[in-house]
């Protein structure tokens, strides 16, 4: 049993949660009177009791405000809380920040020197005792050379003025100290990378209108458009113009999107730029038409409307292709993306040219729409009687031919089917002109059952049920062992029992996945002995991407089934 647990009813209670860094690091070497108040903050904070007061906190505790007080200003030497205002008394609590070894109360005879000069460069005003704290925990902690650190603050200072915030500073020291920046040296030189860009930045912000100097942020930005993206200073300025960003994040933003589509000259960035508003003009005209609703028409745009107009298709053509993908029950952008995909890889992109491919596919639709007219159909076109229809043509019949077998399937229970039939027959006895017709007996191959569902349906049925039954045959062979028949039943019991204990006992439940991982072992060795393989036990198909159902799991023909029907016609 563990060393320690909980009883179920405490589970559902509520809690005051305590960092993990607090009990390893802070407990064991506080004061314990100290440890009530810190957790009781935290208890006072975390339950919300937003109208509690310092009094109140005393008289919680059973300590007078001035002992309240000093336990914090004791809490603050550790950098646990942060006393905000003393009258009225507001504390912050602070995240547990000393990773590694125990806490420490620094000493600030160490740091003379450091604070002199610290103090030297922010002139505006007096630095606290706690922003000294910082200063030297950012010593300890992340191994700065005191000069270091200094050069660092200095150079902040320089771009924020006397008035720059402690967190400004932490956040710049942790920066170099994350990229192996702590000594003088390796401070300098990153120093003077970032002043290489300054020029540049300063430029940036003049063109802009931004009233500061660039900082750290600022300048990691200016690397990655220029070093990373490889954009030009003339072009970052011309895309921050004509995206009317203010702030170096939307510029960001900006370059981010460019990069994206590939547009990094100034000309590029203006014809882009310009284009942008009938981009979006174009989505909204190709949602209409297509019959979907956008909530934002941003999504669509950056997905598929601008790669269209970046594979050459303009407007007016898109419009026209959003219509034909609606007639034909193509009526979304993911379907109207895979059709101009489909386009695009046969070199249809031109409006001449798509205007010509969409007329050859009316021309089809409309002798497809005739044949299934002609045999007694009023459905849709489907996909099945475009590929029938490219292998009656492949086979060499002319319109005329496949509407004469047309007519004589009106009527049959599968007329494309029966279609089929009567052409492969005449292809196999040479008929491909209508005259012949009426010369040639038997026209129809009786030798075999014409092609319908039942026909490809039993195909698929005969396959499943083989492999089934195989698989079958095998586990039964097994099973007629004794030994392996013991050792599956007992398998069978444990799973049922694991399902159950897993809710209840992990212990419990891990011992009994333990043991059946044993009885697994000894079952797969007699298997063995048995030269009987595990795997059999499946079904083995014939076609691994169906399964013998003749379509995948998008429910769309699988090529086995399409093999089966073009052997099955000859």
């Amino acid at each position: 049993m563990a060393f320690i647990s909980v009883c179920e009813d405490l589970v559902k209670k509520s809690f005051t949660s305590i960092e993990n860094k607090f009990i390893t690091k802070y407990l064991p070497v506080l004061d314990a009177t100290a440890i009530k108040v810190y957790l009781y903050a935290l208890y006072v904070y975390q339950n919300n009791l937003t109208s509690y007061t310092a009094v109140d906190f005393s008289k919680a505790l059973n300590l007078d405000e001035t002992e309240i007080l000093n336990f914090f200003k004791y809490l603050e030497e550790f950098e646990l809380v942060s006393i905000l205002c003393e009258s009225p008394l507001e504390i912050k609590i602070l995240d547990c920040e000393n990773v590694c070894g125990t806490p420490k109360k620094y000493k600030p005879a160490k740091y003379a020197d450091f604070t002199k000069n610290v103090q030297s460069i922010i002139k505006g005003r007096m630095i606290s005792t706690h922003e000294f704290m910082e200063y030297f925990y950012l010593l300890e902690e992340y191994c700065f050379d005191q000069n270091a650190l200094i050069m660092i603050i200095a150079y902040c200072v320089s771009l924020k003025g006397d008035d720059i915030k402690l967190a400004y500073i932490k956040k710049v020291a942790k920066s170099f100290a994350n990229e192996g920046a702590t000594s003088a040296k390796k401070v300098e030189e990153k120093l003077s990378s970032y002043t290489s860009s300054t020029p540049a930045l300063l430029n940036l912000f003049s063109a802009l209108g931004i009233n500061r100097r660039p900082d750290v942020d600022d300048e990691k930005f200016y690397k990655k458009w220029t070093v990373e993206l490889g954009f030009e200073e003339k072009s970052i300025i011309c895309a921050a113009k004509h995206f009317k960003a203010k702030t170096v994040d939307k510029i960001d933003v900006a370059i981010a999107e460019l990069y994206k589509n590939r547009k990094f000259d100034v000309k590029e960035i203006e014809d882009y730029c310009k284009n942008k508003n009938s981009i979006y003009i174009a989505t909204t005209e190709i949602a209409r038409s297509l019959g979907v609703y956008m909530q934002s028409s941003a999504p669509y745009v950056e997905n598929y409307v601008n790669v269209w107009f970046n594979f050459g298709y303009d407007s007016a053509t898109l419009i026209k292709l959003a219509n034909y993908c609606f007639i034909h029950g193509n009526n979304s952008f993911d379907l109207m993306n895979d059709f101009i995909k489909d386009l695009y890889d046969q070199g249809i992109v031109t409006e001449g040219d798509v205007n010509e491919h969409l007329n050859k596919l009316n021309e089809r639709d409309k002798l497809i729409k005739t044949v299934l007219t002609t045999c007694g159909l009023t459905r849709k076109i489907i996909s099945w009687d475009i590929q029938c229809l490219q292998k009656w043509q492949s086979w060499g019949f002319s319109n005329d031919m496949i509407l004469e077998a047309a007519k004589l399937s009106a009527g049959k229970s599968n007329p494309i089917a029966y279609i089929n039939g009567i052409l492969s027959s005449w292809k196999n006895n040479a008929i491909f002109n209508v005259n012949q017709i009426e010369t040639v007996k038997a026209p129809i191959d009786t030798t075999k059952p014409v092609l319908d569902k039942s026909v490809i349906e039993r195909h698929f049925a005969n396959l499943r049920n083989a492999a089934e039954q195989k698989a079958e045959n095998s586990f039964k062979k097994a099973l007629n062992d004794k030994i392996y028949s013991e050792l599956y039943k007992k398998l069978n019991s444990l799973n049922i029992k694991l399902a159950f204990t897993e809710l209840r006992d992990e212990n419990e439940a891990k011992k009994l996945s333990e043991e059946i991982e044993k009885l697994e072992i000894q079952a797969d060795a007699r298997l063995k002995e048995l030269k009987i393989n595990k795997n059999s036990f499946e079904p083995n198909y014939s076609c691994k991407i169906c399964n013998d159902t003749g379509y995948d799991k998008n429910g769309k023909q699988c090529d086995c089934l399409i093999k089966f029907i073009n052997s099955y016609n000859g």
